[in-house]
């Protein structure tokens, strides 16, 4: 969908193409294809791992816009859908959706035994939209997110961006659209990809179904399903009847990704696009659930997001000939082998240990899972992304190739048999030490008293070298959520268990072996246990 954009021009209807041209067309194989580790195209025809064929009957869902309506997941599950169409963002143009939300999202969908379609929004119109982002910057944004997805395999399909070109320079989309497909399978996307066309999605330049066969081909894991946007430019039987048949009798995948029944640059035929696929066993999801704005709130499927409210437009969507609830089926794995959709608890929060230079262990208590929980996944957070660092069945992982003297935040999952993974683990942030010997510093570090919730503390910082100490930076971080609320001696920043004290004006030289002192008041949990290294201007100190 275009959101808040002016009307996409109409364009008249292209003769038929040259009879060369569609021989070579349908003349390109199907490259074998990897072993399925969930959804695969097969012969055309997008199969889940089992083999069972899949037809997508759903809807569009503006969640990045709409964050809090999470609920509406189990709305259009009611209403018949089997796929739901997630809207998302990389932070290019709308606010972002980071891993935890994302995680979130494919939760909701299994929970409600729909099958994710995920999409980027923010290519939108590129080359014509101002702002809009690449294929490539969105291939990164998923590769950002890989741990929410892993193992997805079977319940996810990832839509790499939204109607990736407008009206201008849009012949880069076959190089553009293979790059970004190979970026992913090069990053270890095993999942279905799908790709929307250019021209807003509409493809009225037909350079998507023109060099779909080369795309296809272009895909290491044969594993690329293609997907037109139908409004004005599909306003006839002939062109959506023309356009959808090129695609099946070639044997390449297709769905119709995003319809209306009405649109600012004419007027679709929804009833042909619903008749023609399921005459041909397509898949189709219709824009969209509810939210719209910009002169185009009609396209709203019920009002308000109420699902008691629906429109004329979700009527016919949901209720109609050849629509949702008369034609979806449930996909497979939700009864066989895949019925279990609730994930494990939580891990508990990971504490870190034996921290050096370049390795640290990290040690979590259980999740729990009514089927047993399988493993756990380790991820570093960082840069608004997590990477997943080590995979285990134990509750506790070694850490190495770290960096010295660097700041590291990691966080816990834990899977069960059937992929489902559980919400994040609180996360553990450490330092690591400077990797060089002893600094020539100590530091004696005390509670001085304390109450519920609080605490005062000391910490002296002695000079044991032979020259002075002409400014300093001291770093520790607190092992149990510690929060400082004023410091003397120096100006503290906290980010996190995390903390940083630059010295003041009257304690920034230290002779040698001098010493100054450090006061301070923080907030504590139940238990207070002291830090256990300190760094002096990125350099290890002893702890006494």
């Amino acid at each position: 969908m275009r959101p808040r954009t002016a009307p996409t021009p109409r364009v008249a209807t292209v003769a038929v193409a040259l009879l060369g041209l569609l021989l070579s067309f349908l003349s390109l194989g199907t490259p074998a294809h990897a072993a399925p580790t969930g959804f695969r195209i097969d012969n055309g025809r997008l199969l889940e791992a089992s083999g069972n064929d899949f037809v997508m009957r759903g809807v569009n869902h503006a969640h990045t816009w709409f964050p809090d309506r999470i609920s509406s997941l189990s709305h259009i599950k009611a209403k018949g859908a089997n796929t739901v169409r997630v809207v998302l963002s990389s932070g290019d143009r709308w606010t972002r959706n980071d891993t935890a939300d994302v995680a979130n999202v494919v939760a909701q969908c299994k929970q409600n035994k729909l099958i994710c379609v995920l999409e980027v929004h923010d290519t939108t119109g590129y080359g014509e939209q101002s702002g809009a982002a690449t294929l490539s910057r969105a291939a990164d944004y998923w590769i950002s997110v890989q741990s929410a997805l892993t193992g997805q395999e079977d319940y996810v399909i990832v839509n790499i961006g939204n109607e990736p070109y407008g009206n201008t320079n849009y012949a880069g989309w076959t190089a553009d659209t293979k790059a970004a497909i190979q970026k992913l399978r090069t990053a270890g996307f095993d999942h279905t990809i799908m790709v929307d066309a250019p021209n807003w999605g509409q493809d009225w330049a037909f350079t998507m179904r023109d060099n779909a066969a080369s795309v296809f081909a272009a895909d290491p894991d044969a594993n690329t399903i293609f997907s037109i946007h139908m409004y004005g430019v599909f306003d006839t039987a002939a062109e959506i009847t023309d356009y959808l048949n090129r695609f099946v009798r070639a044997k390449l995948p297709i769905v119709v990704g995003e319809f209306g029944h009405d649109h600012s640059d004419g007027n679709p035929d929804e009833d042909t696009i619903l008749a023609v696929a399921q005459q041909l066993r397509l898949g189709y999801l219709g824009w969209s659930w509810s939210g719209n704005g910009g002169g185009v709130e009609y396209l709203d499927m019920v009002t308000n997001f109420d699902p008691d409210q629906l429109t004329s437009w979700g009527q016919r969507l949901f209720n109609g000939a050849n629509g949702i609830a008369a034609t979806a089926k449930e996909a497979a794995i939700y009864s066989s082998g895949g019925g279990d959709t609730t994930p494990p608890t939580a891990p508990g929060t990971p504490t870190a240990s034996g921290v050096t230079s370049s390795s640290a262990t990290l040690t979590w208590a259980a999740a729990t899972d009514a089927t047993g929980v399988t493993g756990y996944d380790v991820v570093r957070i960082g840069g608004g992304a997590e990477t997943v660092v080590t995979s285990t069945t134990r509750t506790t992982a070694a850490l190495t190739g770290l960096s010295p003297a660097t700041s590291y935040t990691f966080a816990v999952y834990a899977r069960d048999a059937a992929g489902n993974r559980s919400p994040r683990s609180a996360t553990v942030t450490f330092t690591t030490s400077s990797g060089g010997s002893t600094a020539a510093c100590g530091v004696g570090y005390r509670v001085t008293s304390s109450w519920p919730g609080g605490f005062q503390g000391e910490i002296t910082l002695r000079n044991t070298g032979t020259s002075a100490i002409n400014g300093w930076t001291l770093r520790w971080t607190f092992p149990d959520s510690q929060r400082i609320t004023n410091l003397w001696g120096g100006t503290a920043t906290q980010s996190g268990s995390e903390v940083s004290v630059a010295a003041a004006p009257y304690t920034a030289t230290v002779p040698a072996a001098g010493s100054v002192t450090l006061g301070f008041t923080a907030s504590r949990a139940t238990a207070n246990p002291s830090p256990t290294a300190f760094t002096l201007n990125g350099a290890a100190c002893s702890v006494s």
